[in-house]
Formats: C-alpha cells, structure tokens, sequence
C-alpha cells in the first residue's frame, strides 16, 4: 500500500501524471486543481497517495495535500461516487468551498461538478453532512462565505477563535435556519449570530 511517493515529475496528461522515483516511473490520477499546481516536468515532487486495489487492476491516486485525500476517501463511499466522480468535485471545488457547501446543503453548488447530477448532489448533502466537521481544510484556505455579509464576519471570527471554518460554517447555518428573520435584521445581527452560533459549537 502506498501513501506517499517523491521523486521527480516526468510528465502531465490530461488526468494523470507520471512521477519518476528512482528510476521508476508511477502513473497517478489527479484532479485538474491537483494537475494545474504541479512544478514543470523534472523537477522535485512528493504526493499523497491512495491506492485501489481491484481483480483487473492497481490504481494510484495523487494528492498535493492531506486534505484532499482525506475528502476524495470521503466522498468515495457515497453510494454514485468512483474515484473518477470525486476528482471531477474536487477539480471542481476547492475543499474549502466543498465544505461549505456540504455544510450548507449547497446541492447547486454541488452539481456543477462534471458527472454529478442533482439527485447525487443531494445524496452527498445528505450523507456528509455530518462528517463535514471531522474532515480538514488547508491552512489558510478561503471560501465564499455562506449566505451574506454578517454570515462571512461571522466566520471569519470563530475561524479566529480556533473553530475549523467547515465546523463554523455548519453552526452558522444551522443557526440562521433556527433565528430566521431574526438574524438578518437590526443593528446588532452580528453579535446575534455568533452567539447563536456559539451555543450550536457548544458540547
């Protein structure tokens, strides 16, 4: 089983790359944001991996970051989703707006993922909705913030406070669903929502 290969980049296809390690050359498949971020050819590389085992065949997957790995090994128990499928939602979406959006049942934004229809966009809101906040996002990432202005201050600020943003983002939309109206009006809507926010973080 691999987990990890370095060595040095020989080549880029449409969907793969090849990664010289010693000599030997490991054909992994990537996501378009995983193959668009790559050094050019010759030079030093290291990436996650994941391997698939099947009767016909040995699959390497590639990853830049543990983040992706762990969301591509995620979103592959969803009952519709191949590794294929999930690379084309993570070419698609960043991890970070990918959580968001898991969080915030964006099926929409789900969807515009190449192979994904709308019944598995609501089928991965479903099921992963309550994974969402067990499951990293990059240091410093950023993400559209959901559902207006407050909601992005918001969390900005409980990602200041050591919350992951995905967890934040969850608190903040099960919060707004629960306050309605309540949170998107009067001066003080900003200390409304984290402190409602808060008590749905509370243990």
């Amino acid at each position: 089983m691999f987990a990890k290969l370095s060595g040095r980049l020989d080549s880029v296809g449409i969907d793969s790359c090849v990664l010289d390690v010693h000599g030997v050359g490991y054909l992994l498949t990537c996501s378009t944001r995983t193959l668009s971020a790559l050094p050019a050819p010759g030079e030093a590389l290291s990436l996650l991996v994941e391997t698939q085992v099947r009767e016909d065949a040995i699959s390497l997957f590639g990853f830049l970051d543990a983040a992706e790995r762990a969301w591509f090994r995620m979103l592959v128990t969803v009952q519709g989703v191949g590794a294929r499928v999930a690379l084309s939602i993570l070419g698609t979406l960043p991890v970070a707006e990918l959580a968001l959006a898991v969080a915030g049942g964006d099926k929409a934004m789900l969807a515009r993922a190449p192979g994904v229809g709308p019944r598995l966009a609501a089928r991965l809101a479903t099921e992963l909705k309550d994974k969402v906040a067990a499951l990293p996002v990059p240091a410093g990432a950023t993400a559209a913030a959901p559902r207006g202005d407050v909601s992005g201050d918001v969390l900005s600020a409980l990602a200041n406070l050591g919350y992951r943003r995905a967890e934040a983002a969850a608190a903040i939309e099960r919060a707004l669903s629960r306050l309605g109206d309540g949170a998107k009006a009067g001066g003080q809507k900003f200390e409304l929502l984290i402190r409602e926010a808060l008590k749905e973080l509370a243990p």
